[in-house]
């Protein structure tokens, strides 16, 4: 019975790292940026968010949240720009996140979060004061295509 206090400890102090990271360790890679980050670039900060493929059709639907995990928009389309960019069409400012104004989200600005899509890089309140975004101004990516975008997790 004496090996029961034994394992006890060993198990609390094997834990003990893994608390310590949960509840208040240096702040993950995925996470919202700090000011450690300004200096690097949009595409730079993405490649540090561990980017993994997904096909384009999954992401259409899929709500765009801010940080407090609001709902922006959903994704209507997926679009890459003239200079090889690829960007999340959102409409924004409507009514529960529908029938808003399109503004393309830069896909180096934002994350998966589960079934949702975390908006890491822009405020909040800079997404109305994008420009609409108008058809002639990227093309459509087909909904089979296969991307990559950052990962995250809050």
């Amino acid at each position: 019975m004496r090996a029961a206090p034994l394992l006890l400890a060993l198990a609390l102090v094997g834990a003990a790292p893994v608390a310590s990271a949960v509840a208040g360790g240096p702040p993950h890679a995925n996470t919202q940026t700090g000011p450690a980050d300004d200096d690097l670039s949009p595409a730079e900060r993405m490649a540090e968010r561990f980017p993994q493929k997904v096909r384009v059709g999954d992401l259409v639907g899929l709500p765009l949240l801010d940080f407090d995990d609001r709902t922006l928009g959903y994704v209507r389309e997926v679009a890459r720009t003239p200079e090889g960019g690829v960007v999340l069409v959102v409409p924004v400012g409507g009514w529960f996140g529908h029938g808003g104004r399109p503004v393309a989200v830069p896909l180096e600005t934002v994350a998966i979060l589960g079934r949702q899509i975390a908006l890491l890089d822009i405020p909040r309140a800079e997404l109305p004061q994008r420009a609409t975004w108008v058809p002639k101004d990227g093309a459509p990516i087909a909904g089979d295509e296969i991307i990559r975008i950052a990962i995250t997790r809050r």
